[in-house]
């Protein structure tokens, strides 16, 4: 590691109801370490009920090359290395990787809508936090790879039941057992990506879809994302019932406000 950030090389702008997160070690690629997603959770931790869409991006010319080299070392003297996590007790051990895991999960937390801005690199660690947010715009030259189990180890932050969401047990499997890179033309190809521009179309591009979530009536862009997100695991009933509560939740809304009025 190129010195220790007390803040994990992450660092927030606020421009009011749109939060951006950005990995700044552009140095380094953005390369990940237990610090960051710690920050990560503290940001997510951090949130208000005024924040409704959060951006995250990375600096520089890749959004994320995955986990610091220097954590893969047999070395248990290394904090967070993986020599230092493989001698932990079982339990031990899982309930560090849970708070891992905390970094990426409330990308998907209610009230928000997550966008990740990805360029070049977006590997192992850094491919999860893109598959962590709701949706993803990719720049031409960006590439996604999960190489996790050809180094002897499985997607661990959130990465594979998000990537099954996207696009499928089959296609989900290949990915993650071939650890091949995905581009970003095939990445939109096959439902990972929801828009492909060029390099300098990036800013450009978030700030529009940006744009068009906040459009929307709080209250109904944040029911529409709770329902949208339950039907990837509810039955039909299920879904149906919960699509009548919340049209009555909002209709209630829009005629208490009509009163109002």
């Amino acid at each position: 590691m190129t010195g220790d950030d007390p803040h994990g090389w992450v660092r927030t702008a606020r421009d009011g109801a749109v939060l951006t997160v950005t990995l700044d070690r552009a140095d380094q690629l953005n390369a990940q370490t237990p610090d960051t997603w710690a920050a990560l959770a503290a940001v997510g931790h951090g949130l208000d009920d005024g924040v409704r869409v959060v951006v995250v991006r990375g600096e520089g010319r890749s959004f994320s090359a995955g986990l610091d080299r220097s954590l893969f070392t047999p070395d248990p003297a290394t904090p967070g290395g993986l020599g230092e996590l493989g001698r932990l007790p079982a339990a031990e051990l899982q309930e560090r990787i849970r708070r891992y895991q905390a970094g990426f999960r409330w990308l998907r937390a209610p009230g928000i809508v997550s966008v990740a801005a990805v360029q070049g690199h977006a590997i192992g660690a850094g491919a999860q936090l893109a598959l962590a947010c709701d949706l993803r715009v990719l720049t031409e030259d960006a590439a996604l790879r999960l190489p996790e189990a050809t180094l002897g180890l499985v997607p661990d932050l959130t990465g594979t039941s998000t990537l099954v969401e996207l696009v499928g047990y089959s296609r989900a499997l290949e990915l993650c057992l071939t650890g091949r890179a995905v581009g970003a033309a095939e990445a939109q190809a096959i439902g990972l990506a929801n828009a492909v521009v060029p390099a300098a179309g990036l800013d450009g591009a978030v700030a529009a879809l940006v744009t068009a979530i906040t459009a929307a009536p709080v209250g109904a862009s944040r029911e529409t994302a709770a329902l949208v997100r339950a039907a990837v695991r509810n039955d039909p009933d299920t879904q149906d019932a919960a699509e009548r509560a919340a049209q009555a939740r909002r209709l209630a809304e829009l005629a208490e406000l009509a009163g109002r009025g």
